[in-house]
């Protein structure tokens, strides 16, 4: 993770389209490296990666402020309007393997809408696809972004209400990944105290995984 006076985190993000994977992407890192906006096809195409600069102010070591950078991975949605999903899989497994090959993988975000809710063929097909994507210990370096909680804000849900009247697809996903999510509300995601409170909850995340990484290795097939 770099030297004592910086730390660096990987991310990928996953999801279906329009669930504001991109525009996720682009909070996280402060930034707006990743095309995003509404349209009636998918607009991630290909992967990308975007770095962001030394952020200050997240994370202590032993009574030191730690730099920290954060770089995330865009992926084209699955399932996708113009590609497959051997497609999708084939270029997303490479840029894994072509950006965190050597420093491994910190988190899997897959991104939900907080907004709609989450049924169990959406959720079996994403499983698979991490699933397929990370290898067996996919639980264990995936964790789940709810999107658009502003919207269920909106609705009178508060996270609690929120996840107490969620379906039990959403429930056992969340149990699956050892209740790994982050409520992000689009309409602040923007804002540096937000960015900072979501960045300080995947930190404790990865340190709730020993801060281990995730080695991927691209596998012709």
């Amino acid at each position: 993770m770099a030297d004592s006076n910086e730390m660096t985190i990987n991310l990928v993000v996953l999801g279906r389209t329009q669930t504001g994977k991109s525009a996720a992407g682009n909070s996280l890192l402060g930034s707006s490296d990743f095309k995003s906006h509404r349209s009636p096809s998918s607009v991630t195409t290909c992967c990308s990666l975007g770095c962001s600069c030394r952020i200050s102010g997240i994370i202590r070591r032993n009574g030191c402020e730690v730099a920290l950078r954060v770089r995330v991975l865009d992926t084209p949605s699955y399932p996708h309007s113009s590609l497959s999903k051997e497609q999708v899989r084939v270029t997303v497994r490479s840029a894994l393997a072509h950006h965190f090959g050597e420093e491994g993988l910190h988190l899997a975000l897959l991104v939900l809408r907080a907004d709609l809710p989450l049924c169990p063929d959406e959720s079996d097909h994403a499983i698979q696809f991490i699933q397929e994507l990370l290898g067996p210990t996919w639980k264990d370096f995936t964790a789940v972004l709810l999107t658009h909680a502003d919207k269920a804000e909106e609705a009178g849900f508060s996270e609690e209400a929120y996840l107490h009247t969620a379906s039990s697809t959403l429930l056992s996903l969340l149990s699956s990944v050892k209740q790994k999510y982050i409520f992000l509300d689009n309409q602040k995601s923007i804002i540096k105290e937000e960015r900072a409170i979501v960045l300080r909850k995947l930190l404790n995340f990865i340190r709730q995984n020993n801060y281990q990484v995730l080695l991927l290795k691209h596998n012709k097939e």
